[in-house]
């Protein structure tokens, strides 16, 4: 058998594998395994899988990855949802869909200290939600406008989907933070004028809350203040040149252990759960890049990935048009497969072909990261839908799966952007020479 053609039976075996919902670390790096031990030697293969092993989980690089996990427990913890919510609603609440726009904003500052898209969309559920329900919002609008602006958390800095493709593609991760943030902000804003544009022509599905006072508007402001500090704290760091993305991580952190102790917010049962629950998404994350790491070694032997480059980088098209399916490729595989996973599974194979066909290494991991938020609300897979779910029990499933489609369209026009406009993502990240 041919290495192309074994190449193509683990790729099959891997989605069968994942299919009968086979946990996705165990699957690619069976299939790794497994794979590698045929084109080579059994014995090359163990040498391998104890390398990797060490290699992973003995890597200062990804001490990155429970820093910022714990950093986004802590303030889910911290009652800074609430604050953030409460001075957005007291900006644009007087608007068309002025609350739905709030969380619009709310979801993008909350991002900008939680990395995670399923704990912004869960937190903000329970703050955004209920209001939304008391001002007789349409159901479809605001769960699906929850759904679809938690997905900012991995766009905003600190993200961990830009963490991970960092790691893989040997990128810099402060330059990857700095990259979103420009994004990060048109993206928001495109939602919150998707929801004005909808209200607007259609009043009844968000009608506008009670107008307050230009001192009030300023006064809410004060409820920034504490992610202000912390989001310039790391990013500044960051950008200066004083952390490390480790220490930032670490200096994120411990500045929202010390903002939850001093709004006295945090209970110690809190801080058990917060520690918990970065242990476990930490394991989790590892088992995945070992797995994607075992497997990647297969692609690598059987050099199908570096065919695959030489391939398409003798096509006699615009790169923007394999760009295009290249997008489009991830945009179904999202439907079907976590966000995680699929990065992890497909950028060892895709990296090369970008880099072949001359696009930068920085803008198309923003970009992977604007396709994983159609991922985490697109059918049937969805993610944040399934987290919203689990915190309004009450909505059907259906109905918040019709709401994301306005803000998924959304996301089509920022990408669009950003291949137009590619300094959209890149300006930023010139500032930065580490």
């Amino acid at each position: 058998m041919s290495a192309e053609m074994l190449a193509l039976v683990g790729i099959i075996v891997l989605v069968v594998l994942f299919l009968l919902r086979m946990p996705v670390a165990f699957t690619m790096g069976f299939v790794g395994f497994f794979g590698f031990a045929i084109m080579t030697s059994f014995k090359a293969a163990l040498g391998i899988l104890s390398k990797d092993i060490w290699a992973n989980f003995s890597s200062y690089a990804l001490t990155v990855v429970p820093m910022f996990i714990l950093m986004g427990s802590l303030i889910s913890y911290s009652g800074i949802a609430e604050r953030l919510y409460n001075s957005a609603h007291k900006v644009f609440g007087h608007l068309p869909g002025g609350i739905a726009i709030a969380t619009c904003y709310a979801c993008a500052a909350f991002g900008a200290c939680c990395g995670s898209t399923t704990a912004a969309a869960a937190t903000m559920g329970k703050v955004a939600l209920p209001a939304m329900r008391k001002y007789k919002y349409d159901l479809s609008l605001s769960s699906g406008c929850v759904a679809s602006a938690g997905s900012l958390a991995i766009l905003i800095p600190p993200s961990t989907i830009l963490i991970i493709y960092g790691i893989l593609t040997e990128q810099s991760i402060g330059k990857l933070f700095i990259a979103g943030i420009i994004p990060g902000i048109i993206l928001a804003t495109i939602f919150a004028l998707t929801v004005f544009i909808i209200c607007k022509r259609r009043p009844k599905l968000g009608p506008p809350a009670e107008r307050t006072s230009f001192k009030e508007k300023v006064k809410a402001i004060g409820g920034l203040v504490e992610v202000m500090i912390l989001f310039i704290v790391i990013m500044g760091g960051l950008v200066i040149g004083i952390f490390t993305p480790t220490e930032a991580g670490a200096a994120g952190a411990f500045g929202a252990l010390l903002i939850a102790l001093i709004r006295k917010q945090l209970r110690f049962k809190d801080l058990l759960s917060a520690l918990a629950e970065t242990t476990r998404i930490t394991a989790m994350i590892f088992l995945i890049l070992f797995g994607a790491t075992v497997f990647g070694h297969f692609m690598a032997v059987t050099r199908v990935p570096f065919t695959l480059s030489e391939w398409i980088g003798n096509l006699q098209v615009s790169p923007y048009v394999i760009m295009s399916f290249i997008i489009f490729g991830y945009l179904i595989g999202g439907c079907f497969m976590d966000s995680l996973a699929l990065i992890t599974l497909t950028v060892p194979i895709i990296y090369p072909v970008v880099i072949k066909l001359g696009f930068d290494p920085i803008w198309f991991g923003v970009i992977i990261v604007l396709v994983t938020e159609m991922g985490v609300i697109t059918p049937p897979v969805g993610i944040n839908v399934y987290v919203l779910k689990s915190v309004a029990p009450d909505v059907p499933m259906e109905t918040i799966f019709r709401g994301i489609f306005p803000f998924l369209a959304g996301i089509i026009v920022c990408a669009a952007l950003l291949i137009i406009f590619p300094e959209i993502a890149t300006y930023l990240p010139k500032f930065i020479t580490y």
